[in-house]
């Protein structure tokens, strides 16, 4: 059912965006829309996670290094069935993360210096396989033409007291509402689709490390830092908001309209609830990890909290 309602909201968005290009142009700017919304999705498909990681200062982390940050992401990836992603670190105290890139083979986690020194090795690895859920899903992509599409329509909108063409179908007070319900509506159907996502990847995640519980209690940890602790550069990129696995900006607490993620409360319950049922771990390509399996070598252990 997630796929069926992302399609459906992704069939939404574009159905909004060619009415906005209609409304502009009549038929002949719904069509100049879907070609320069294809054309934008072309350049962002392409360039979407180097744009990314540059928007947040993220810098590669080379195998061998000193946290066991590389082999971890690398050992889950084999149990998810994956090509082993490039793996990022994110200088800021705040704990989070996220994932990029167009299609596995070209895909890329990023975690936050915060995330490294307030969770456990255990609850580092659900977050993790959580990330490494939305790469196999198709999520990155998924989410990075929905951002696109909601920028294009933005700009659309407030082009329209420029077009003739607008005001003479809508007048004046039409073309007024347009131009902000447009991008208001643009921005629902898109934290829809991440809202939608996230529930699925917390479930495929769990399956992945094998524990649902080291998600949970990640997820508690990474709610009470981000309500607490600036992100700088997301504040500076709010678009960037819903690819991380808690929101980073500071916004409202429950499942709200206009929240990117659900309920913090809703997802580790979700979780538990896999939990009870035996852990629901039958979706990983390998028999799932325990604590054991983490990369635990004497350097790893000098980082934080896992001494």
């Amino acid at each position: 059912m997630g796929y069926v309602k992302t399609a459906m909201l992704m069939a939404a968005m574009t159905a909004l965006f060619m009415g906005v290009g209609y409304l502009i142009g009549g038929s002949g700017g719904a069509v100049i829309a879907l070609a320069v919304a294809a054309a934008m999705n072309a350049f962002t498909w392409w360039n979407s996670d180097r744009m990314i990681l540059r928007m947040h200062n993220a810098q590669p982390v080379a195998p061998g290094d000193r946290l066991g940050l590389h082999a971890l992401t690398a050992e889950l990836a084999r149990n998810a069935g994956l090509p082993e992603p490039k793996v990022y670190l994110i200088d800021t105290p705040q704990p989070n993360a996220f994932a990029t890139g167009r299609n596995p083979a070209n895909a890329a986690v990023a975690v936050t210096a915060g995330l490294m020194h307030s969770l456990t090795r255990e609850e580092l690895a659900g977050v993790i396989a959580h990330e490494l859920a939305h790469i196999r899903n198709h999520d990155t992509a998924i989410m990075t033409v929905t951002a696109t599409f909601a920028g294009a329509i933005s700009m659309l909108a407030n082009f329209a007291l420029f077009f003739g063409g607008s005001r003479e179908r809508l007048g004046l007070v039409g073309t007024l509402l347009m131009m902000f319900l447009a991008p208001m509506a643009a921005a629902l159907v898109q934290m829809a689709i991440s809202r939608t996502r996230e529930y699925a990847a917390d479930k495929a995640g769990a399956e992945i490390c094998g524990q649902p519980i080291w998600l949970a209690s990640a997820l508690e940890k990474i709610a009470v830092g981000a309500a607490r602790i600036d992100n700088h550069a997301a504040e500076r990129n709010p678009a960037t908001a819903h690819m991380f696995i808690i929101n980073p900006l500071h916004a409202h607490k429950y499942d709200s309209l206009f929240a990117t993620h659900p309920a913090t409360e809703n997802r580790v319950a979700a979780l538990r609830a896999m939990m009870a049922h035996g852990g629901g771990i039958s979706g990983a390509a390998e028999p799932p990890m325990s604590a054991s399996r983490i990369p635990n070598t004497k350097k790893h252990r000098r980082a934080g909290p896992w001494s």
